[in-house]
């Protein structure tokens, strides 16, 4: 690698730096957010990640991020700050000082960094295919994914560009440039210069146990035809991407001894969790409301009452029924722990509690049980949040807007003609047609809104913090890229549209502000589908 090789290398290792940061600091705020303004140490940990986003930004001279650090932080020196709670009036100074730090980082397309060299706001994903058609055909449809792709016909260049910027994915022919086993081979070196593997997915036209067995071993995580479907290739390349990464499991600690809660707070922060903790078993049904865990830890015997009391009382709540709780005491009576469990308990841990085995049960519970709710409230095929969870979702924001006296839109989205699609290419096509404008809305939308199938081929949204010009701006750019997109179907290809109806929020219940973005929906479909409409009160009434 040369010299000037290395030096865009390392500008660019610094720019992702920053970004990294600049997404830790909106992480804290939507958090604070999240959390009501409970506490100072959540304000605290928001005010140290923006002062060191400031700090970065001066040390690498990132003119851009400079001035959003500065106006966040001139803001943050005059907001009042009591005991953990914001003014309002100074909570929308600070989230208007940071939509310019959103703009910067947000992943639609790639900028220049300060030295003019284009800098990767999402890391690209790299394919290297003998067939120039094909590879072509995925990187136009990646690219409508937000997805940026980049194409290499020789192991040389391929080697050389996974050094200079370390790929997020490689998808890669096993008989990379026509030669048996290349793909395999040169995937071998590119790992053997990285210290974590770069997840890989392979192509081939056939593939038996020793090339499979060989592809695996060299880091490969899927193995497709070579004619595969470009939307099932977006969808594995989604999975393996920094996108995806999980959100850290939030577990409530209630335990009488300050010193045993304090050990095991530690010992969760350590492993990346989020902890409530509180001493007194009466505060319980406040911290559940305030925290919303995942998981639940309780001492045994508490002054008041018993963890298996607080258990009966926690499964009382529709809600909380999928909640792990993991009892916890220095009992060793192995029937005393399973009559404890019989009523309501997950899981026992016996005092003194070694921190690995906390924090492998925890993750344990924790992924089971995240399953176990996405089965719940997501739809199957989609992925999307289902018809009866976005409605609540939507009751929260209303909440939330209330509260912190922000706009709010509630969106409905309709695909136009898909019966004709499904009596044209097939019910297997029109699942594809609807994963396919899941996946594109995932991509284009930010992480704090809400996303969900609302039944047949109709979408709802659930924008916070968002006011109706904004919603609609979104919303059309959104139609007039998904507009565009070539939906494969055997040898043929063809485009669908979708109409939208978009309704502000100005104070109403739930049910009416779906009642008025489903009007402005049949506005827009009435007009001539293709179309995002805005409720107005003088739209036409739905037959």
């Amino acid at each position: 690698m040369s010299a000037e090789d290395q030096k865009i290398k390392l500008k660019r290792h610094f720019s992702k730096r920053v970004t990294t940061q600049a997404r830790i600091v909106l992480d804290s705020w939507q958090k604070l957010m999240d959390h009501g303004f409970q506490d100072n140490a959540w304000f605290d940990e928001f005010a140290q990640s923006v002062d060191k986003l400031k700090k970065f930004a001066l040390r690498f001279e990132l003119e851009n991020y400079i001035g959003a650090s500065n106006a966040i932080v001139t803001t943050l020196a005059t907001a009042t700050v009591d005991r953990g709670q914001v003014r309002p009036e100074d909570s929308v100074k600070i989230d208007a000082a940071l939509e310019q730090l959103r703009h910067i980082v947000q992943r639609k397309s790639d900028t220049n960094d300060a030295t003019g060299q284009r800098v990767y706001v999402r890391t690209p994903i790299f394919i290297a295919f003998s067939d120039e058609d094909a590879a072509e055909r995925i990187m136009r449809q990646m690219d409508f994914f937000g997805f940026r792709a980049s194409c290499y016909r020789t192991e040389e260049e391929l080697i050389s560009a996974s050094q200079l910027n370390k790929p997020e994915t490689i998808v890669i022919d096993v008989n990379f440039c026509d030669e048996k086993n290349k793909g395999i081979r040169t995937i071998e070196k590119i790992q053997a210069t990285h210290d974590t593997p770069i997840p890989v997915i392979y192509t081939c036209d056939d593939g038996d146990i020793e090339t499979r067995l060989a592809a695996v071993r060299s880091g490969g995580e899927e193995f497709f035809h070579l004619a595969v479907d470009p939307g099932q290739l977006i969808e594995k390349i989604e999975q393996y991407t920094a996108a995806s990464t999980q959100d850290p499991y939030r577990v409530l600690v209630l335990d009488d001894s300050r010193a045993q809660s304090k050990f095991i707070e530690n010992a969760l922060v350590k492993a990346g969790m989020i902890t409530y903790v509180i001493n007194d078993p009466m505060q319980i049904l406040i911290a559940l409301d305030d925290f919303l865990p995942e998981i639940i830890i309780l001492d045994m015997y508490m002054p008041g009452c018993t963890g298996m009391e607080l258990a009966k009382v926690i499964r009382q709540q529709d809600r909380l029924h999928s909640v792990p709780i993991i009892y916890l005491s220095a009992e060793d009576d192995l029937n005393k722990q399973l009559h404890a469990m019989s009523l309501g308990g997950d899981d026992f841990l016996t005092k003194p509690i070694d921190p690995k085995h906390l924090t492998a049960t925890i993750h344990n519970r924790g992924r089971r049980a995240r399953s176990l709710l996405a089965l719940m409230i997501r739809d199957s095929l989609t992925g999307l949040f289902n018809h009866t969870h976005t409605l609540y979702l939507l009751e929260a924001e209303i909440s939330k807007s209330k509260h912190r006296e922000q706009p709010l839109c509630f969106v409905m989205i309709d695909i136009d003609y898909f019966k004709s699609v499904n009596d044209t290419y097939g019910h297997p096509i029109g699942d594809r047609v609807l994963k396919s404008l899941a996946m594109f809305l995932k991509q284009r939308l930010r992480k704090s809104d809400h996303i969900g199938r609302y039944g047949g081929e109709e979408f709802a949204i659930v924008l916070p913090n968002t006011s109706g010009e904004d919603a609609k701006t979104l919303l059309n750019e959104i139609r007039e890229h998904f507009s565009k997109m070539k939906q494969p179907a055997g040898t043929t290809e063809f485009q669908v549209t979708f109409s939208c109806g978009i309704a502000a929020f100005s104070g109403e219940h739930a049910q009416l502000l779906n009642e008025k973005a489903d009007k402005a929906l049949y506005e827009a479909k009435h007009s001539g589908r293709n179309a995002v409409r805005m409720y107005t009160d003088t739209a036409p009434p739905c037959p």
